[in-house]
């Protein structure tokens, strides 16, 4: 079998890692000799997390560009220069096959590089509203794969492949809710709720479990609470309380997610085709933050389907405690979301979007 060379990049954020593992992990199935790196941004959370998966990872000094007036966007030109030429002695010394961005500013100066060399590139959008860094890259790009349809009013009609988005291989094992109660000193006489506000936490989400407290407890349900590692410390004493298991990050999901009964998420692109595998009772609450509002549209789409529940951020105080209640005490409504959920699926993303770099080789 051949071997190959293949420089994967996205970051910022786990809804541009994961993807990025996740495909990385297919290559390495599809061809084990192959040679795989991952450039990231220097001070982003990628340069701990790739590393934790068995992948090497390279840093540029890049970070993306303020919309809002900052001091910081007076050296952006240094930096962008900087991973300009920084990505042509990557390039120049590992010689890819493919370059690969899943999206996310330390995704551009290396894909860029990548077109005016002529290295065949392909890039993954898992949103139904595109990053600026994936509108600017696919006028250059081979092959654009696709979470959403819709999207030919971004993208060259002749590049997209729709997909879905790529999650994590060991989502395929949630059986497992005997060993994450052990790691997560879970209660089995209760029920379990997940809390995860994207992997750099919420501070509306945190402040919507702080201030509900005493209806979890009254309700006799548990927290499995990623509360981000900013927010750790203003929330780490209620790790005192019986029914409370606070974590800055979880690294094994997989266990997180066999052990809950009910989850509150953002709805991330990433996080919706993960929740759509997973197949259980969901609470979204789309960040209100991002670009066109792409999560609540992202949530509205499963919500149309009877698939989960929907609470805008400015109505939590409002809707939050009855919709709660009225979920965890309705064990059919339960069920019923959860089938419907798992209707959305896209099991072979993953599958998918090796198969369209393949091409390319």
């Amino acid at each position: 079998m051949k071997d190959f060379k293949f420089i994967i990049s996205g970051g910022g954020t786990g809804g541009h890692i994961y993807p990025a593992i996740s495909i990385s992990n297919e290559l390495k199935l599809r061809y084990p000799n192959s040679e795989i790196l991952f450039v990231g941004a220097s001070d982003r959370m990628e340069m701990q997390l790739v590393p934790k998966h068995g992948f090497k990872i390279i840093g540029l000094w890049i970070s993306g560009f303020s919309r809002n007036f900052s001091i910081k966007n007076l050296i952006f030109p240094l930096k962008l220069i900087s991973s300009l030429i920084s990505s042509i002695f990557i390039l120049n010394k590992n010689k890819p096959n493919v370059v690969i961005g899943t999206g996310g500013f330390a995704s551009w100066p290396v894909l860029y590089i990548a077109t005016l060399f002529g290295i065949p590139t392909l890039i993954q959008e898992q949103n139904s509203y595109p990053g600026i860094t994936n509108k600017l890259l696919s006028k250059r790009v081979n092959k654009i794969c696709v979470a959403y349809e819709g999207l030919e009013s971004f993208f060259d009609i002749n590049k997209i492949k729709l997909t879905g988005n790529p999650v994590r291989s060991d989502l395929n094992n949630l059986n497992v809710t005997s060993k994450a109660r052990l790691k997560f000193s879970l209660n089995e006489n209760k029920k379990t709720l997940l809390i995860i506000g994207g992997s750099n936490g919420s501070r509306e989400i945190n402040k919507l479990i702080f201030n509900n407290i005493d209806l979890f407890e009254s309700l006799n349900v548990q927290l499995l609470w990623q509360c981000g590692k900013i927010y750790f410390e203003e929330y780490k004493n209620l790790n005192s309380k019986q029914n409370v298991h606070l974590y800055d990050f979880i690294d094994e999901m997989n266990l997180a997610y066999g052990a809950a009964d009910v989850i509150i998420s953002r709805a991330g692109a990433s996080s919706i085709s993960e929740l759509c595998i997973i197949g259980k009772p969901v609470i979204f609450i789309p960040s209100p933050n991002v670009a066109e509002d792409h999560q609540s549209k992202n949530a509205k789409s499963l919500v149309n389907k009877n698939a989960a529940i929907l609470i805008e951020e400015n109505n939590l105080d409002k809707d939050f405690r009855d919709s709660f209640t009225q979920l965890i005490d309705n064990s059919k409504f339960q069920s019923e979301l959860s089938s419907n959920i798992k209707k959305q699926a896209k099991i072979n993303a993953t599958r998918d979007i090796v198969n369209e770099i393949e091409k390319l080789l």
